[in-house]
């Protein structure tokens, strides 16, 4: 079988898996066979682009850096909706369009109105070829590299039926889990939290390098359909054939006879809707018909036969009985406010976030105040406001602590931070667990073996001090070794023990791990700030941990996102001999301190004996690409400027202090065009 036809069937076969996963939920082959067959794929693409298809599934992981968003125009104008908070405009709302009908019968569909980015994706010939944001309604951004990674959007389409050019509109969003993931990841990196699931999926949306974008698991519900001919009759209809052909409908509308079947609908949403995996704020009602549609008409702003039910933000108030504050593996000590048992949306409340002392001064809140607590983002309870016509004598001023709760060392502050930190890093218990609950974690080394409290255990007994002491344990240290644990809230027992088979996974996970790739162990090394996404691009710039350990700070600047923060951050870490032996440590346990050198084909030779690096973004290549091309023509990379390179390669936004670095010491400065012509015989 040729490269062709090999590229093409992979593409076919791959597609069909993910149909049958993302829309049957079917799993039709393992997770290691995909992977394989994706490897393959991507490979015989790199080394043959001109046949690659254009719905592969390689473009689900990204990888793409865009230098900038075209702007393109919409077809269609996306209009926004009215919104009310009330069943009396809803049912002047009905009347307005009974009246615009001249009594004709008519029916509405009701949609949950989903708290995300509104898309609009446009296919041509059942192929995906662009999508964008909504903008200012006439024109949006040209995401559709961004777009091309959420899994459950099709990127073929097919069908007798399918128009030869048509638009889908729907709602992006990061699903409530992912959220959580991620704002767990950056509180154990020390970053600021994300405020909500809506600002996170808007900005992720807007990244320029879609292969960030991948790592977020973005999804999309779609719910409409827009063409130059008219093939439906109905909205329902249409729904009907977006389902079918593989768009991920949410299942959650409904066709309304008339207005009291739409108040039904939303009072039975009000608190189901709490149980779905993405935020909602309300219910969109349409008249179904589309010539009845376009009878009503539009008014300058939107549309006549549709309008937005908002829910009011749901609120509650409560007792504030104390503070627990909490140490992070950075630590970071962050204030839980523990309150008297409320019902909110659905759940009974007894904790609520505080953020920090800034937050606390804000809010101006006393201990046994009234508090409002709303859920932001509909997942996270939050202290809003103080009822300050119920505050009694009772109140007493909040005294932020200036020792650490777990251990009593003094508090530090940075002047640019909000959060106070304890300084005692292998001293203070909280810290020591985490540290290791992070370096054990599925996008670290993968011990997963060790949860469910046996990393407290050996700890408390004293077989580990540092993970490395992981790769040291024998089973003769673990056999037999137990602990009951008590459930400060339910006061339920909970017993861990070490049974023969539980050690036997145990070390088989520990030694499995050490398979892991230089990211994944870069990453679990827990620096400060190096996220799973940082430590990949470090990784993949030094391509080994002895280059990372030596960067100097103007060469980690160098690495692409990486600022001032994360350098400084780095260069600490390193600086510091507990970690280095720690580090050591780990080299002697056999885990991976190099990159795996990708096997490039060769092009031709044109490059050989010429060093480069580049800076910037670059329109026909992404990173990866424009490596690949040097080394595949005989060129050598270098990590960083020195007399050795022969070639800077500048694209747009380029680094200021590479530009200048290589003016100083009179290194070539080339452009995209000029290295492309390098590569021609």
């Amino acid at each position: 079988m040729n490269p062709e036809e090999r590229i093409t069937e992979l593409t076919n076969r791959l597609n069909q898996y993910n149909y049958q996963y993302y829309q049957n939920s079917v799993s039709v082959v393992d997770d290691f066979t995909f992977d394989q067959l994706l490897t393959e794929l991507t490979s015989l693409e790199t080394q043959y682009p001109q046949f690659r298809q254009p719905d592969s599934p390689t473009a689900r992981v990204g990888g793409t850096i865009s230098k900038e968003f075209k702007t393109v125009f919409h077809r269609f104008p996306m209009l926004s909706l009215g919104n009310t908070y009330s069943e009396e405009d809803l049912i002047e709302f009905d009347k307005r369009v009974q009246k615009g009908l001249n009594g004709q019968n008519y029916e509405y569909i009701c949609e949950l109105k989903f708290d995300g980015v509104a898309l609009s994706l446009t296919y041509e010939n059942g192929v995906l070829i662009q999508g964008a944001t909504r903008g200012d309604g006439v024109r949006g951004d040209d995401i559709t590299n961004n777009i091309r990674t959420i899994r459950t959007v099709p990127l073929r389409v097919g069908g007798t039926d399918v128009p030869p050019l048509f638009e889908v509109r729907g709602e992006g969003f990061l699903p409530l889990a992912e959220f959580e993931r991620i704002n767990k990841e950056r509180e154990d990196i020390g970053d600021a939290l994300l405020a909500n699931p809506r600002n996170a999926a808007s900005g992720t949306f807007k990244q320029q390098d879609s292969g960030a974008v991948a790592k977020r698991r973005l999804d999309c519900f779609l719910y409409s359909f827009l063409s130059d001919v008219d093939i439906f009759q109905t909205h329902e209809e249409s729904l009907v054939a977006m389902n079918q052909w593989g768009f991920n409908v949410s299942q959650t509308w409904q066709k309304c006879a008339d207005i009291r079947d739409v108040m039904h609908y939303i009072n039975e949403w009000e608190t189901k809707r709490f149980d779905l995996p993405l935020g909602t704020d309300g219910i969109v009602i349409k008249v179904n018909r589309y010539d009845q549609q376009r009878d009503l008409g539009f008014t300058a702003k939107s549309p006549r036969w549709a309008i937005a039910f908002k829910y009011k933000a749901l609120a509650a108030s409560t007792v504030l009985n104390g503070i627990q504050y909490q140490v992070g593996r950075t630590g970071a000590v962050t204030p839980v406010a523990l309150l008297t048992p409320v019902l909110l949306a659905g759940t009974i409340v007894k904790r609520a976030s505080l953020h920090n002392a800034n937050e606390i001064e804000r809010l101006g809140v006393m201990m046994h105040d009234t508090v409002f607590v709303e859920k932001g983002g509909e997942i996270i309870p939050k202290i809003t406001s103080v009822d300050l016509s119920r505050r009694t004598d009772q109140s007493q001023s909040i005294i932020y602590p200036t020792t650490c709760p777990a251990c009593g060392t003094p508090l530090v502050r940075k002047e640019s931070e909000a959060n106070f930190y304890c300084p005692n890093e292998r001293g203070c218990p909280p810290q020591k667990q985490a540290r290791f609950e992070h370096f054990i974690q599925r996008r670290a080394m993968n011990i997963e073996s060790l949860g469910e409290g046996k990393i407290e255990l050996l700890i408390d007994r004293g077989l580990v001090q540092t993970p490395a002491d992981l790769y040291n344990l024998t089973a003769s240290d673990l056999l037999g070794i137990e602990k009951i644990f008590i459930d400060e809230e339910s006061g339920k027992k909970r017993v861990v023990s070490f049974r023969e088979k539980t050690v036997e996974n145990i070390l088989t996970a520990i030694e499995r791990s050490k398979a892991q790739s230089f990211p994944d162990v870069l990453f679990g090394l827990g620096i400060r700030y190096v996220g799973n996404t940082t430590a990949e691009k470090l990784a993949v710039y030094f391509g080994s941990m002895d280059a990372i350990m030596n960067a100097g700070q103007e060469e980690l600047l160098a690495v692409p996102d990486t600022g001032p923060r994360i350098a400084e951050s780095v260069i600490a870490w390193f600086a510091d001999e507990d970690n280095r032996d720690f580090v050591e440590r780990l080299r002697l346990a056999g885990l991976q301190f190099v990159s795996e050198k990708k096997v490039v084909e060769q092009e031709g030779d044109t490059l050989t004996g010429k060093t480069f690096l580049y800076t910037g973004t670059f329109a026909n290549f992404s990173r990866e690409e424009l490596e690949s091309r040097i080394e595949a023509n005989g060129g050598r990379l270098l990590s960083g400027i020195s007399k050795k390179l022969n070639y800077l390669i500048v694209g747009e936004n380029a680094g200021p202090s590479k530009v200048e670095k290589a003016r100083k010491l009179n290194v070539p400065m080339i452009g995209e065009d000029e290295f492309m012509a390098m590569l021609v015989v």
